[in-house]
């Protein structure tokens, strides 16, 4: 009998929206999946972008009106273990997001103990041993809905571009997830700069500031701006499928080894 993998589960979240968060999110589970582990994404965004990395916008819409996303998962407390699907590519599975993301708080609002909803749904997902990582991909917030994706995480990924507001409310974040230390077991993996142009001073002054926090990880790993990447995502594609020749392409799969070898603490 196969021994069952033990899953760890990654949110990307970021309070600030443009962070590279669904980027991410996508290319680092492309890269671990072509590393031979087995990776499910899970989109829990109402813009879709995580979904889109890896189908066209005809077929994301015809998903999301489908019946089959997180979002009526979550509305009815269903078993996620229904609403996979496979992308285009091996080891990489999907559970695709809705526009009707943006009523989750709403949904969320009446529930019992609704902090661990998520969490529920993917109890059996988690627990078949199937997938070595489950990565989520958090809406730019901090409401009820990513306190859920908190909840339902080991480990917590925060993209930050390097740019002059970049690092804008990135103490919020921090505070908000010291609040969560009471309801979630999440803790932050690291910090993961993103955007980098070198011709120009912003990498460092990030660096800086960040390397300021306490006890707060920043990935060796940092992702350069790449054109590549935007020609990628307009392909619906991860860019190590587009060009992986690319330099954001070796980025993400040093990224992916930093993880694995994080991980295996």
């Amino acid at each position: 009998m196969e021994e069952k993998k033990s899953t760890k589960v990654i949110c990307f979240t970021n309070n600030k929206g443009g962070s590279g968060k669904s980027t991410s999110c996508a290319n680092l589970g492309y890269e671990l999946a072509a590393a031979g582990k087995k990776v499910l994404l899970v989109d829990g965004d109402m813009q879709l972008n995580l979904s889109l990395s890896f189908f066209d916008e005809e077929r994301v819409l015809e998903i999301a009106g489908s019946g089959k996303t997180l979002y009526d998962a979550v509305r009815t407390r269903a078993d996620l273990t229904d609403y996979i699907m496979e992308t285009p590519y091996e080891n990489l599975d999907l559970i695709p997001s809705s526009t009707l993301m943006s009523q989750i708080e709403y949904e969320l609002f009446s529930m019992m103990q609704r902090e661990y909803i998520l969490k529920k749904c993917l109890k059996k997902v988690r627990e078949s041993g199937v997938y070595d990582y489950i990565l989520m991909d958090a809406p730019p917030t901090l409401g009820t809905w990513v306190v859920n994706v908190l909840c339902a995480s080991d480990w917590v990924v925060i993209p930050v571009e390097a740019s002059p507001w970049g690092l804008f409310g990135l103490a919020n974040m921090f505070d908000f997830l010291g609040t969560m230390e009471d309801v979630t077991d999440a803790r932050v993996m690291g910090v993961l700069i993103t955007k980098v142009d070198e011709r120009k001073n912003y990498y460092r002054q990030t660096r800086e500031i960040l390397d300021g926090y306490e006890n707060i990880r920043v990935f060796d790993t940092f992702i350069h701006v790449d054109s590549s990447i935007e020609w990628a995502q307009d392909a619906s594609k991860p860019v190590g499928v587009y060009k992986k020749s690319t330099r954001s392409a070796g980025e993400y799969r040093k990224l992916a080894k930093e993880v694995e070898d994080y991980g295996s603490r």
